[in-house]
């Protein structure tokens, strides 16, 4: 039974049985792996099926009031940045929750805010039902979903690294990626599945609902997926040792706020780039285009597969070269992409799919080791913390907007100011491993 404190039931005692029923029992890093997949592929799910719906679903249904179907994107884009102003807002209060009542509780009460905020848009409302009252609720349930977000952060990929061979770190950041192209996929194969076989109508009437129901389940797996590991021994060995024990922000702050600004930056190519090959070509298409968009979904999976392929090579090359050097190759890369990408865009259909296929490669060389690096800098008692609220960070100021500073500036100013937006990031990060390198060498 749980104990009581004066804040109230904590799980933590609950844990603690489970890891001496399980002593004996040692978890392999595969099992880890697949519990910290499982993890990440339910969050991505549920934010690419929100990214999706922004360009399929909401500018006809929830501001079909918009002079034209271009301003009706850019007010859905709008909406979906708000969950990365809440993400940081929800890191700090759920860390408040871990260290009162225990990292059990936090995580049940985070994947359910999650899931519940997502399969609660599919019974929202259209415009023309609920009036204002519509755009209301869906700004609330995006802003649940960074909220809850912020709880969701495990620890799991640190018990990943911490438990990797000194010789294969590259290998082991690499794996918690792989559920970004995993959910991206299964997202876009529901929604293009729909797309493709019904009507226009029947899609914005009710096709579109089904795959944010689908989110909550995915959410109930991933918790007991979660749940499991979070009770291992090892899990409990570095919580004893404050490897990975949720400190307070703003000691964070004080011991390592330069480190969470660097670290902010250094994965900034790799998420600028993460929405302008996924949700961004997308609203595109559907504005500009002339291919049929289920078409183009398929498309967009087969792109997921070759991310998904480039995020495992990242960890064979990062553990021959290291992981600033992979890091700072890539964002050359990318900053050589920022400027053939749009053109690939204006030359019709066959460019605009070699622009997802051959960015998804390029984003899955960078984005499989842009998480390992914003850890590293972090002592023992502060990384769990610190590498949480930089994440939160990085993707604020390099995913949150992009989408909807992307279209803003092409369609107003043509498609090489993407290109601008993109290389900025490469720049940032370039800047930022530099910075990082220096300080080191004075250290």
């Amino acid at each position: 039974m749980a104990t009581t404190s004066h804040y109230g039931p904590s799980s933590s005692s609950l844990e603690r049985d489970a890891r001496r029923i399980h002593d004996d029992k040692p978890v392999s890093p595969g099992s880890i792996a697949i519990g910290v997949v499982i993890g990440r592929m339910s969050e991505f799910f549920d934010f690419f099926v929100y990214g999706l719906a922004s360009v399929l679903v909401f500018p006809q249904l929830i501001f079909p009031f918009a002079p034209d179907r271009l301003t009706g994107t850019l007010y859905s884009f709008a909406i979906f940045s708000l969950a990365f102003l809440a993400r940081p807002v929800g890191s700090v209060v759920f860390m408040t929750i871990d260290r009162l009542y225990g990292r059990g509780t936090k995580l049940t009460i985070a994947l359910f805010l999650l899931g519940g905020s997502t399969a609660s848009i599919a019974f929202l409302p259209g415009y023309n039902e609920i009036g204002v009252w519509s755009i209301a609720l869906l700004a609330l349930f995006r802003l649940g979903q960074g909220f809850a977000l912020g709880g969701a952060w495990d620890g799991l990929a640190s018990l990943l690294a911490l438990n990797a061979p000194a010789k294969h770190r590259g290998w082991y950041a690499m794996i918690p990626q792989l559920g970004a192209p995993i959910g991206f996929a299964l997202a876009s194969t529901l929604f293009g599945y729909f797309v493709a076989n019904l009507s226009s109508e029947d899609f914005l009437s009710w096709g579109w609902r089904y795959p944010f129901f689908v989110a909550f389940a995915i959410n109930v797996v991933a918790l007991f997926a979660r749940l499991r590991l979070v009770m291992t021994k090892e899990f409990g060995t570095l919580l004893e040792q404050h490897e990975l024990e949720a400190a307070p922000i703003l000691d964070v702050l004080r011991v390592h706020g330069r480190d969470i600004l660097i670290g902010a930056f250094v994965p900034l190519a790799s998420f600028a780039m993460f929405h302008l090959v996924t949700i961004f070509p997308l609203g595109w298409m559907s504005l500009y285009g002339n291919q049929p968009i289920g078409a183009f979904m398929v498309v967009q999976v087969i792109g997921a597969a070759v991310g998904i392929l480039t995020i495992i090579a990242s960890g064979l090359i990062a553990d021959r070269i290291g992981r600033r050097a992979q890091l700072a190759i890539c964002a050359v890369i990318i900053a050589v992409f920022s400027f053939i990408g749009p053109s690939l865009i204006a030359s019709g259909n066959s460019g605009h799919d070699a622009f997802v296929i051959i960015g998804f490669g390029v984003l899955g060389l960078s984005f499989g080791q842009a998480t390992g690096s914003i850890s590293s800098r972090f002592g023992r008692g502060y990384r769990y913390t610190g590498a949480a609220f930089t994440s939160d960070l990085a993707w604020l100021i390099g995913a949150g907007f992009a989408p909807l500073v992307a279209l803003s500036l092409s369609s107003r100013f043509g498609l090489p100011f993407v290109g601008y937006y993109l290389l900025s990031g490469a720049i940032c990060t370039l800047a930022a491993l530099a910075f990082s390198r220096a300080l080191e060498q004075r250290e």
